[in-house]
């Protein structure tokens, strides 16, 4: 089966276009589990990320945030569009190197002690070089809740942990 983004890529010469969804439970209540998904508190659960801030200058997690994040494919400028915690709702914007615009859009509601998080990407190629490289991306989104939820569920289970051991 072909990926929506390769479809829509041939369509009149339009660029590819993604949109996946994954969902997962995290292992904790949803005020513990919603401020991991900041820019800056992210860094505690997800290896490799390393957002450099712009704006606030000093790394904090709050609504407005700018910062880049640098990887194989070149530099991303990324601008958080929506930081609602208590209301579940996290959003982020990002352009990288003039070839794809990614929009990540973060549900997080609470279910008993634990947290189901729904996230949605939407991806699009800004060039014709990067219509590929979004249908790959779209494969890989499809599949990262299992990465995300171990990730954030191995991180929560060390920190209740060590707040037990003391």
């Amino acid at each position: 089966m072909e990926s929506e983004a390769s479809v829509s890529a041939r369509a009149g010469g339009e660029r590819a276009h993604s949109e996946r969804t994954f969902e997962f439970l995290a292992e904790g209540p949803m005020s513990e589990v919603a401020p991991l998904f900041g820019a800056h508190k992210e860094r505690a659960w997800a290896p490799d990320w390393d957002p450099c801030f712009i704006w606030p200058a000093r790394a904090e997690d709050r609504p407005g945030m700018v910062f880049t994040v640098s990887g194989p494919h070149g530099t991303a400028v990324w601008v958080n569009t929506r930081f609602e915690l208590q209301d579940g709702h996290v959003q982020y914007a990002y352009v990288l190197e003039s070839a794809m615009s990614t929009l990540i859009t973060l549900r997080i509601t609470p279910r008993g002690e634990h947290t189901h998080v729904a996230v949605s990407y939407r991806r699009t190629a800004l060039k014709p070089h990067a219509d590929a490289w979004v249908a790959h991306m779209a494969e890989l989104d499809a599949k990262a809740g299992d990465e995300w939820a171990a990730q954030i569920n191995a991180y929560l289970a060390a920190r209740y942990a060590y707040l037990g051991a003391r």
